[in-house]
């Protein structure tokens, strides 16, 4: 996008030196000083929602015993429910057509993800009691108004903090892919909570009976990680979309958090539900109900999404192949 010019400078030939009439550049000590404090709170006011985050990380891991982070089965459990959102994170992760995506600024989103997820684990708690009294419909509500555009929104913080200001970010669809990363972050530390808050420390000592509820819950998280994923990858796109379109920037990013938001929502209202029609329609039990539900939910929106990267992956290629075809000589030329 073309910076907007003032009048002076429009009408101008360029003979006259118009610094700090019309436009500005650094020049002086004054001037130095200014860049340098703007770049000194920009920094020191990520370095503090960092900072602030990990803390909060620390305090919700310090809540469920410090034991649990070194303890091997809680970790292997992790890893296991982690599976199919890695998975589906590295489909997108290949599927980017353009340069691939360096290590460091992965791993950064990666971690960045779980610590801004302290975010939203805080904000949830806060609110829900709120929407405890309504019932069912204060539950949907909860849904649609907090978990979904907070989730997302956190999720998206990931990658604005540090990979979207790399030049290293240089295609729409990089957006996607460390969207999708910052999913993969969020299933990590959402699924730990969850499996360290149903694993005692004690039992783990004897194994077997910590082990075997631990397994349940972990098959339980892996069904849902691949929806943060989903989720937080088609906002991601959007989030690349703005970067490459900055005129437009506020109403594209938005537009991605509300289609990650809603989908999120829905999920969240609609699979308690739906389990229970499936299984009652069908005759099957829940758990195998919960199955189908997931598989087609996840499948449905997972082809959307793939659909997106496809239809970049496929304009990319057009677009590459016609400049690489030198246009033919005329008998005239």
């Amino acid at each position: 996008m073309t910076s907007p010019s003032d009048p002076i400078e429009t009408a101008s030939d360029g003979d006259r030196d118009l610094y700090d009439v019309a436009t500005w550049e650094e020049r002086t000590s004054l001037d130095g000083l200014a860049v340098a404090l703007y770049w000194l709170l920009t920094r020191s006011a990520k370095v503090l929602l960092v900072t602030v985050a990990f803390v909060i990380l620390l305090a919700i891991v310090a809540s469920f015993g410090l034991g649990l982070v070194f303890e091997p089965v809680v970790a292997g459990l992790v890893a296991l429910s982690a599976i199919p959102a890695l998975g589906l994170a590295a489909y997108v992760y290949v599927s980017d057509v353009t340069t691939g995506e360096p290590l460091s600024l992965l791993v950064a989103t990666f971690l960045l993800s779980i610590l801004t997820a302290t975010f939203a684990a805080v904000l949830n708690s806060v609110a829900r009691p709120v929407f405890d009294p309504l019932g069912y419909l204060g539950l949907v509500l909860f849904f649609f108004v907090i978990v979904g555009p907070v989730e997302e929104t956190v999720k998206l913080l990931a990658v604005r903090l540090y990979a979207y200001t790399d030049d290293r970010f240089d295609a729409v669809i990089d957006g996607a892919v460390y969207g999708a990363i910052a999913g993969l972050g969020f299933v990590v530390i959402e699924n730990f909570v969850y499996i360290a808050g149903n694993v005692d420390l004690e039992e783990l000592q004897f194994g077997v009976a910590a082990l075997g509820a631990g397994d349940g819950i972990a098959a339980f998280r892996a069904l849902a990680g691949p929806g943060h994923v989903i989720y937080s990858a088609f906002a991601g796109y959007y989030l690349g979309l703005a970067k490459f379109n900055p005129e437009n920037r506020g109403p594209i990013v938005v537009k991605g958090l509300l289609i990650a938001a809603v989908i999120h929502a829905l999920y969240n209202s609609l699979v308690g539900p739906a389990t229970s029609v499936i299984a009652g329609v069908t005759g099957i039990p829940q758990v195998p109900a919960l199955f189908v539900f997931v598989i087609g939910f996840q499948g449905f929106f997972g082809y959307l999404l793939l659909r997106k990267v496809w239809r970049y992956r496929d304009a990319y290629l057009e677009s590459h192949a016609d400049a690489d075809t030198e246009p033919e000589l005329t008998e005239f030329e």
